[in-house]
């Protein structure tokens, strides 16, 4: 059913561009209508690497006052804690088909903030929201916090605000066994999927320039390309494409890392219309405590132990502040 519904969307939502300096053809896919053959030539759609330079830091934990925010004390007689996540990236946040539950790294670490601030891990209303959708859910009030392995780009940090990093990865492709694919310089005209507004399909454009871009919402339609021959590469970071290998073994993670992305947890930007910086500092609070004391180590073992190198936690960032 899961594999229906996905190619369901897939064909009625995929949007097959170029990511060239001089354009191939767009092509969109919709159940009425197969792919045209004559589509017309797209506007040039080249960009510069993603910038993950220069970034701003986030806002370090209040360890002067005992006192609560008033965006915490609101959120603790509201009686829980909205979370924006993905419910389809396996081993980061999935939903596990024999019980329902939510699962992953990134659920453990929702559990964590929920914990410190309610003294109960379970206190969470899980919010879906995709690659075009989750801006503004932080800026519509829909959701408290976003957690879905957003990376800390400098273009980001002007929509929203970010905490400090959580977790480190490096983008790399996805391809079947014995593709003939090993590395972006065997990307020239072959298609690559990547998700909406991702750094992936940005940096796509910048490091394979002759390739085709297959843009959908979900990293789970990328899987679902890759398998039904929609595309020949995914291009994401290994955390994503691990889950995606732990499902599909006929497929591996290959080349050298195109780049080290850190991600964060994102919140509407302080502000006159968002009291968020109370929750900023409360949940740097919380990724401090599971760096220290071995919980982030735990559940990054438990996931991708199986999959990616052991590593450590990202380095904490923070801004200078006068206080």
């Amino acid at each position: 059913m899961l594999r229906r519904t996905v190619l369901a969307l897939l064909t009625t939502s995929v949007l097959l561009t170029t990511a060239c300096a001089t354009p191939e053809p767009t092509v969109t896919v919709s159940p009425s209508r197969p792919p045209t053959t004559s589509p017309k030539p797209q506007e040039d759609s080249a960009l510069p690497d993603v910038d993950t330079t220069n970034l701003l830091g986030s806002l370090r934990p209040d360890t002067g006052s005992d006192a609560d925010p008033e965006n915490i004390r609101k959120i603790r007689e509201r009686g829980r804690l909205m979370v924006g996540i993905d419910q389809s990236q396996n081993l980061l946040s999935f939903r596990n088909t024999a019980t329902g539950e939510l699962q992953g790294f990134e659920v453990d670490l929702a559990r964590e903030i929920s914990r410190d601030i309610f003294g109960d891990p379970t206190k969470i209303d899980f919010r879906y929201i995709d690659a075009d959708t989750w801006v503004k859910a932080l800026e519509n009030n829909d959701v408290d916090l976003a957690i879905r392995s957003i990376s800390i780009t400098r273009g980001r940090q002007d929509q929203v605000f970010f905490s400090t990093p959580y977790f480190s990865g490096k983008t790399k492709l996805l391809v079947h066994k014995n593709s003939g694919i090993s590395s972006v310089d065997d990307l020239p005209g072959k298609t690559v999927c990547a998700t909406a507004e991702s750094t992936g399909a940005q940096r796509t454009r910048y490091v394979a320039p002759r390739a085709k871009l297959l843009i959908v919402s979900s990293s789970a339609d990328c899987l679902l390309a890759l398998q039904q021959g929609h595309t020949d590469a995914v291009i994401s970071d290994d955390t994503i494409l691990s889950g995606m290998l732990a499902q599909d073994p006929f497929t591996e993670i290959v080349g050298n890392a195109l780049a080290e992305e850190h991600y964060g947890i994102a919140f509407a930007k302080p502000g006159p219309r968002h009291d968020s910086e109370g929750i900023i500092r409360h949940v740097n609070a919380t990724i401090e405590r599971i760096f220290r004391g071995g919980t982030w180590q735990r559940s990054y073992a438990k996931w991708f132990g199986d999959y990616l190198p052991s590593q450590n936690p990202p380095a904490l960032n923070y801004r200078e502040e006068q206080r």
